[in-house]
């Protein structure tokens, strides 16, 4: 079996136990700004923003005319207008691309990964580390607080563990996570995705980037899709999804041995070995192998599963911390 190295084994420790403290890799920061940002926003993405309260923040999709996914975001207001948080190797293209249907509305997009960084704090002993270091310590998942520029998002639990996520200038981010880092152990950005792959979150990259329908990676499940709202781009492909029962594919946890698999590796099964039957959406190393998130036909998910061809490394199926219907209409 493959282990992690020790200094990883003692981070994967501490993040269930007295809490880490870490710097989440390949994260970008788009902030739009503006008298129209949010009805702008609304008219591109898969979650209503023209509502979206200073006190929360929201999962959302971009999606492409087709209905597939370009990028998912985490989303929030801070001072200055609204921020999108997204995979770093997907924001100068995104950036770009919603630039141009601005158009006539007042809004305007720009890079804030240049000067903000995220630190991400979990375990039993993060919210007291907080509250030592003069932060907000919100309490509900999604419940967004700030002060003196700096934003802080408690985020859902994982396997049990509570996290947060800090986003404030960079020099003043440098510095939190040294005054952080006296509470609790310094993490590998490793652990960070470790812990959000077992919160069930997805982060749409360059190698999955329009692969993807919404639901095919549970975006509506938690709460990264609004049926209620106006039309947006992929709207009607993504509604069909929703109500026809056309969904043959949804996403689980899975996990393996040996070396962690890229994002975009395809998943085959041993009984119909011709054709893939999922993707790996997001991987990262666990304190006995590998953990991923994997998008798969609904029909496979319980058969023998393999990884990039069917004769590849075994993986194993489990389950997240949410149901999973098995059809759109269930």
């Amino acid at each position: 079996m493959h282990a992690p190295n020790p200094a990883l084994a003692s981070q994967f420790a501490a993040a269930r136990q007295d809490g880490i403290v870490c710097w989440p890799a390949e994260l970008g920061l788009i902030r739009v700004s503006g008298d129209d940002a949010a009805s702008f926003l609304h008219t591109q993405l898969t979650n209503a923003v023209d509502d979206l309260s200073a006190g929360t923040a929201r999962l959302a999709g971009y999606c492409s005319p087709k209905g597939r996914l370009l990028a998912s975001f985490v989303m929030w207001r801070d001072a200055q207008g609204i921020v999108l948080q997204l995979s770093a190797d997907l924001q100068p293209a995104i950036q770009k691309r919603l630039s141009m249907f601005v158009l006539r509305a007042k809004a305007k997009l720009s890079d804030m990964s240049a000067d903000h960084a995220v630190v991400g704090v979990a375990g039993e002993k993060a919210a007291t580390a907080l509250s030592a270091a003069g932060l907000p310590v919100p309490v509900a998942p999604w419940a967004v607080e700030s002060a003196d520029g700096t934003t802080v998002i408690r985020l859902p639990d994982s396997a049990g563990v509570p996290r947060w996520q800090i986003v404030a200038p960079a020099a003043r981010a440098d510095e939190l996570r040294g005054t952080l880092g006296t509470a609790l152990l310094a993490a590998s950005p490793e652990v960070w995705d470790w812990l959000e792959i077992q919160a069930g979150l997805p982060r749409i990259t360059v190698p999955t980037q329009e692969q993807f329908v919404p639901q095919m990676i549970n975006l509506e499940l938690i709460g990264g899709v609004s049926f209620r709202k106006g039309c947006y781009p992929g709207q009607e492909i993504v509604a069909r999804s929703q109500y026809r029962g056309t969904l043959k594919r949804r996403m689980w946890m899975v996990s393996g041995e040996g070396e962690v698999p890229a994002a975009g590796t395809e998943v085959f099964r041993t009984d119909d070995p011709g054709q893939p039957c999922g993707m790996v959406v997001n991987a990262a190393p666990a304190p006995d192998g590998w953990i991923a998130l994997a998008e798969l036909k609904i029909d496979a998910a319980d058969a023998a599963l393999h990884l990039g061809h069917a004769e590849g490394p075994a993986i194993a199926r489990g389950d997240l911390p949410y149901a999973v219907p098995l059809t759109a209409a269930d």
